[in-house]
């Protein structure tokens, strides 16, 4: 397929530069391939599909499936779907960002979470025309209330989000990293220092999009999974604050 034409976005006069949404993204095609590799995947993967939902049910009570609202296309609200790897506790359910080490998440839970199978009944989603195979990373609808990312959210929001994406390969392990922090210094963190990156990745992803760029985006995702680099994590570590650091700035920012 040939990369379509790019609409012209809006200029971000401090930063110079127009965000831009290639309509690849939003065309015909797109959601065509989707839907026939994802019921390809489905009918080939639902013996696999079958044993992970049986593990999950038999080794923790409560639902085979997590299901959460998340702002989708056009910022509307849908149910991402996932193997459920945490603890039920509807009285305090926690954090809504995870750590590696979470004492919620349950012994099948990592290793569904090691290997990404958890994200496996997002094909679904994908079906339903809630989600692309490629596309910014759904995140839960409390992050994208910050003012600080409305602008970006704008543009991130006016495609269907992905399964995969550039910011989902260069932050894969973001949940070790991001262990030695407090349940309650996550959020902040996240939303202080990984958030904006990702941003920036996804509005790349959303300028330059096409069938080649999001082949060699799910092609990259497989291998990662099966052999990770030995330097993937190191953006990460540049983005994220030392801990000691984050708890020096919150003492400071506290005492003023």
């Amino acid at each position: 397929m040939n990369e379509a034409k790019t609409i012209e976005g809006k200029l971000d006069r401090r930063e110079g530069r127009a965000y831009s949404i290639n309509s690849w993204c939003n065309s015909i095609w797109k959601r065509v391939f989707d839907t026939t590799l994802a019921g390809i995947l489905l009918c080939v993967m639902s013996p696999l599909l079958i044993v992970l939902a049986l593990a999950v049910k038999i080794t923790s009570k409560g639902d085979i499936l997590f299901r959460q609202r998340r702002p989708g296309r056009a910022g509307r609200e849908f149910y991402i779907m996932k193997f459920r790897t945490m603890v039920v506790n509807e009285e305090s359910p926690g954090p809504v960002l995870t750590r590696a080490d979470d004492p919620r998440v349950t012994w099948i839970g990592r290793r569904l979470r090691k290997w990404k199978l958890d994200e496996l009944p997002q094909l679904l989603n994908v079906l339903r025309g809630d989600m692309s195979f490629v596309g910014p990373r759904p995140q839960p609808t409390k992050l994208w209330k910050d003012p600080s990312i409305q602008e970006q959210a704008s543009y991130v929001l006016s495609v269907r989000p992905g399964i995969t994406s550039h910011a989902t390969l260069n932050f894969r392990n973001e949940e070790e990293l991001l262990a030695p922090l407090t349940s309650e210094e996550v959020e902040d963190v996240y939303l202080k220092t990984i958030m904006p990156v990702k941003l920036k990745m996804e509005l790349k992803y959303l300028r330059r999009a096409s069938f080649r760029s999001d082949m060699d985006i799910i092609f990259e995702t497989m291998l990662l999974i099966v052999r990770p680099r030995e330097d993937e994590n190191e953006l990460l570590k540049q983005t994220l604050p030392s801990v000691e650091e984050k708890r020096l700035t919150s003492v400071a920012e506290n005492s003023d």
